[in-house]
């Protein structure tokens, strides 16, 4: 069910080379690209007709308005299952507890007497979320959108999710309940490259955004690229992936049971258990079979992603070679099941977000440790990070300097410029002293 790779022996290569050795699911974003981008100007030029005739050709209903009316969120949340209801709002409260405390908060440096620069941080002004509505429903997505972008103190708050024929052209009634509870009212039915397009461009219904973010399949991340430099994004996301560095200490019920919950997102899904230990991969390889026969989206998503070039048991020398492993391969979601566990956690540099032992699945931080389950993937966490309430934050400086600051280190300023060639930037610091430099103190 799912394939082998063997590291050991041999010393590990360098960089590229080892990432080179690891599972990868194919995603050519690129390709999709080309295919998005008619789509995305149609929208351009034509505003809600084109998402309307986009809606009845991929999601099989048509609409009389994308915009989704009050009413129809007011009814999702009043038709909401009470069990629903209260694990969503423990989601939301301790999703608000962690990223609240991301804030950040202006910071003046006195850098000499008279001269200082102050560092604000602003929100952006209005941001579109998108909350995927395909092979599953996701609130959760609602939620670790909307929260750091309220914490973060955007003023504008949108979400698309796409249309469903199954409820009359509105988004899943569990996502309008999720946007409900969060208090967020303008929400659009619109899914996929679609979606990113009415926030880019904008349409009658729809004002642009400032910024998109949200998950989504290979047509969200090609429209993401599509937009990049006209909108602010947060990350391409590609399949999901889940990375488990396990010794002999980890159980193979937990790591087998880990590993199905990523594969049941998506056919492309990664599950890659790295371990110094042909026991537990024995152990796990073995546990796959019964507990895959005996959940659902077997067939559809779960063999083909444990089967996929994307998964593999990857056999390593040691936890030492494990770590060098793990962080190549830079893993969306990255569980630690070894003999001191948090020491180990604590040596990752490259990973979305890290869980440290046998009580911290990757399905808890999906939805309820009050981590962002919005994470980079395909290897991306080696230089980004997973969203928060920074995502939507810019830092300005401001910069206050009085004459006699400013005469203080004129000279360098000048001569800076002239080394560089700038003679303009020079003399616009000398028209401030009468065309001559003051002489340093």
């Amino acid at each position: 069910m799912i394939s082998r790779i063997d590291l050991r022996g041999d010393a590990l290569p360098e960089g590229p080379a080892l990432r080179d050795l690891l599972p990868r699911a194919d995603f050519d974003v690129q390709a999709a690209l080309e295919k998005v981008r008619p789509i995305c100007e149609d929208v351009h030029h034509r505003g809600d007709a084109a998402l309307i005739d986009f809606a009845e050709k991929f999601d099989g209903v048509r609409l009389e308005s994308v915009r989704v009316p009050a009413q129809a969120l007011a009814d999702a949340l009043a038709g909401l299952d009470p069990a629903v209801r209260a694990a969503l709002e423990e989601s939301i409260r301790r999703a608000r507890l962690v990223h609240r405390a991301q804030r950040r908060t202006t910071h003046t440096t006195q850098v000499v007497p008279g001269g200082s620069v102050t560092e604000k941080w602003v929100p952006v002004e209005r941001v579109g979320l998108y909350a995927p509505g395909g092979r599953s429903v996701y609130p959760s997505s609602v939620i670790m959108n909307a929260v750091p972008a309220q914490e973060a103190g955007v003023e504008s708050i949108a979400l698309a999710s796409p249309p469903q024929a199954e409820f009359g052209g509105l988004p899943h009634p569990t996502i309008l309940a999720a946007c409900a509870l969060l208090g967020v009212d303008e929400v659009y039915a619109a899914g996929g490259a679609t979606a990113v397009a009415m926030f880019a461009y904008g349409t009658e219904s729809c004002p642009p955004a400032n910024m998109v973010t949200g998950p989504g399949n290979i047509w969200v991340a090609a429209a993401k690229r599509y937009f990049t430099g006209r909108i602010g994004i947060d990350t391409e996301a590609g399949p999901t992936e889940i990375a488990i560095l396990a010794d002999e200490t980890a159980d193979p019920v937990h790591v087998a049971a880990d590993l199905i919950s990523q594969a049941e997102h998506d056919p492309l899904a990664a599950a890659v258990l790295v371990t110094d230990s042909e026991e537990l991969a024995a152990a796990v390889e073995k546990e796959l079979e019964p507990q895959v026969a005996a959940t659902r989206h077997t067939d559809d998503r779960i063999r083909p992603a444990l089967a996929g070039k994307q998964s593999a048991i990857v056999l390593v020398d040691g936890v030492e070679e494990g770590l060098r492993v793990v962080d190549a391969y830079g893993a969306e979601h990255l569980e630690i099941q070894t003999a001191d566990a948090a020491a180990v956690a604590d040596r990752v540099r490259n990973a979305g977000a890290i869980f440290i032992g046998p009580w911290a699945p990757v399905s808890l931080g999906d939805y309820a440790a009050g981590s962002n389950h919005v994470l980079p993937t395909g290897g991306c966490a080696c230089h980004s990070s997973g969203l928060s309430v920074q995502s939507f934050l810019r830092g300005i400086h401001i910069v206050d300097y009085t004459k006699d600051a400013l005469a203080e280190v004129a000279h360098h300023v000048v001569t800076l410029a002239e080394a560089e060639d700038l003679p303009a930037h020079g003399a616009a610091i000398k028209a401030r002293f009468g065309w001559k430099v003051p002489e340093s103190k």
